[in-house]
């Protein structure tokens, strides 16, 4: 960066001198300074062509020596003054998008307080192992990922996750590396380090997708060896015929690309350094091309349209029991199981105040039911199968009552008493608060097909697609089943297809789609791993949030396209009709070149909601 700021400079006042006093020493000047400029472009040149690549710097190269033996010494200082411009924005650019690393790997902290019996120790971040207790204050950074044994805290994961609002993390549970402890102490027991940690893999994701060059920024690098070819063969075609060597040069000066070859490139590592610090973290241009093509949205529902976390809605009580005796029954019968619906009668029965108690002795029919003895009570709980295989009485009317909630797309509980139906508890997922704006931005955004796979059954799958708007469903899939579908949508979608899944469940799936994009995929490793985009907040409107991103940088790479050959076109224009010769041609192609640099600059502006 200092090399290439010092030759500009230089250049910038060889060219004043130059021009200003016309002088011996002057074009001694401007001659010394374009020979040393010269030289890096034609090393990077050569560079490029042991790697059997064809760069702009093959072109400027030729250029420049058809200029310095024609001792066109102001052409000279021109195309260097031009190619080292477009290194140091180039330069500034990957420093921008660097920038986003460098700032998270500040949150890192480089000293740790490990608990060694009952003495705390400093020691340094490299020492720290897998199992030692580390002790984090309030105010102090996290420096692993790892399961808190003692204290309580409120925890800042804006660095991992860009969202504002902290979360209170107690005894159990995980936390992560480089995100703020702000109030509390808290002593957490080491599970991963260093390169491990879901810190680490993100800031490695983030280094490893700026140096992917697919979609338009590949077409971008291609375009370039081919528009490079192309120019110099038909240079050599006209001066065949002209023999005109001025004519020859200013073609090639007018129309070097290297403002294409700088700006593209520029604008997504621009974009994707931006989401990276919003939590959404894409692993190459092409994945982020991608999502202004989409065509084809594929949800799962449980844990990605919906919470992952099933509660009771309604308890409907018969034979005279009040709502608080069936659910202190099933409650204490359920806390025997470890069933997702038994944790969530558990968890409202604790809300409502109620004192679990467990019975001694139980019997749990997997995927069935529970039964026990209270006293003199004999109480199951469980499907309506269990009931009918317990001789469970059940009246036309209560049936009639349990399939009215169920066509509503609830998990209906039975509870029994002595062979008498007590109570139906009805249970559901649910579903994000943000979902149906999701699918709703979606549908504005241009995605065709808007589908939900679900492995639950249809009344359930009816049930939520309608509440977030999703038209089409396909319900009782198996994980084969929901390969199945993806590889069909494949086939028949022209755009791109998406899967949006947590990344756990859902791995085969995001890796199948042309777009795998796991939720809420902070602290899940399988997630990062098989997504193409990990939304490391359980946040749908983060998805919209990356297209409208996708869309704004693929606008930008193609009003540069658009500029380049609109300033190309004129350029050659004034070169056939003898406006401009070398000199001209090169202080043009200098001026011109700043357009879709400037432009591509503007995705560091853009406000990402």
């Amino acid at each position: 960066m200092k090399i290439n700021f010092t030759i500009l400079v230089s250049l910038i006042l060889s060219l004043i001198f130059y021009y200003l006093f016309k002088s011996t020493w002057s074009n001694s000047l401007i001659t010394i300074v374009g020979v040393i400029a010269t030289v890096p472009v034609i090393i990077s040149a050569a560079e490029s062509l042991k790697d059997k690549k064809v760069s702009v710097d093959l072109l400027a190269s030729i250029a420049l020596f058809v200029s310095l033996i024609h001792q066109e010494w102001s052409s000279v200082a021109f195309i260097n003054l031009m190619i080292t411009s477009a290194r140091i924005f180039g330069d500034y650019t990957r420093s921008k998008a660097d920038d986003a690393v460098k700032s998270l790997l500040k949150l890192r902290p480089e000293k740790v307080k490990i608990k060694v019996g009952r003495d705390i120790k400093t020691v340094d971040i490299q020492k720290v192992q897998v199992g030692d207790i580390v002790v984090v204050e309030a105010g102090d950074r996290i420096p692993v990922d790892g399961k808190i044994i003692e204290g309580e805290g409120s925890i800042d994961q804006s660095s991992l996750t860009g969202e504002s609002l902290p979360v209170t993390k107690s005894v159990g549970q995980k936390v992560l590396s480089s995100t703020l402890n702000l109030s509390g102490s808290l002593e957490i027991k080491t599970e991963k380090v260093g390169a491990d940690t879901t810190f680490e893999k993100i800031v490695s994701l983030i280094k490893n997708a700026q140096n992917e060059k697919q979609g338009i920024q590949g077409v971008a690098d291609k375009f370039t060896t081919i528009y490079i070819v192309v120019t110099l063969s038909l240079s050599i075609i006209i001066f065949t015929i002209t023999k005109n060597i001025d004519l020859i040069l200013s073609i090639l000066l007018v129309t070097c690309a290297d403002d294409i070859a700088v700006s593209i490139p520029m604008a997504f590592w621009g974009a994707i350094a931006k989401a990276g610090k919003q939590g959404i973290i894409i692993k190459g241009s092409e994945y982020l091309e991608g999502l202004s093509n989409l065509e084809t949205v594929l949800f799962d529902k449980t844990g990605t349209l919906t919470k992952g976390n099933v509660k009771t809605e309604k308890i409907i009580t018969f034979n005279k029991y009040k709502s608080h005796e069936a659910l202190k029954l099933i409650a204490d019968l359920e806390s025997v199981s470890e069933h997702p619906i038994a944790k969530a009668i558990i968890a409202h029965a604790k809300n409502d105040g109620l004192k679990i108690e467990s019975p001694e002795k139980f019997e749990e029919y997997a995927g069935f039911g529970i039964k026990a003895n209270f006293g003199k009570r004999e109480v199951i709980a469980g499907k309506l199968q269990f009931m009918k295989n317990e001789k469970v009485k059940i009246t036309n009317e209560e049936m009639k009552i349990a399939k009215e909630n169920q066509s509503q797309g609830f998990q209906v509980v039975y509870l029994a008493v002595n062979k008498k139906l007590a109570s139906i508890l009805t249970l559901a997922d649910q579903i994000r608060p943000e979902a149906r704006i999701t699918i709703s931005a979606l549908k504005n955004q241009g995605v065709k097909n808007i589908v939900m796979i679900t492995g639950d059954n249809d009344l359930v799958a009816a049930r939520v697609a309608k509440v977030v708007g999703i038209e089409t469903f396909h319900a009782n899939l198996l994980p084969e089943d929901k390969l199945n579908y993806i590889k069909s949508y494949l086939k028949s979608s022209k755009g791109k297809v998406a899967m949006v899944g947590d990344g756990v469940n859902d791995a085969a799936s995001l890796k199948l789609a042309d777009i795998g994009i796991a939720m809420g995929a902070i602290g899940a490793d399988s997630a990062i791993e098989s997504a193409d985009i990990a939304l490391m907040q359980d946040n749908l409107l983060k998805l919209t949030t990356a297209i409208n991103l996708s869309k704004y940088t693929k606008n930008i790479a193609r009003q540069n396209f658009f500029l380049w050959g609109a300033t190309n076109a004129l350029g050659l224009g004034l070169v056939f009709g003898n406006f401009i010769g070398p000199q001209g041609a090169a202080a043009y192609n200098f001026a011109t070149d700043f357009l879709p640099i400037f432009n591509a600059l503007r995705v560091f502006r853009y406000k990402i909601n």
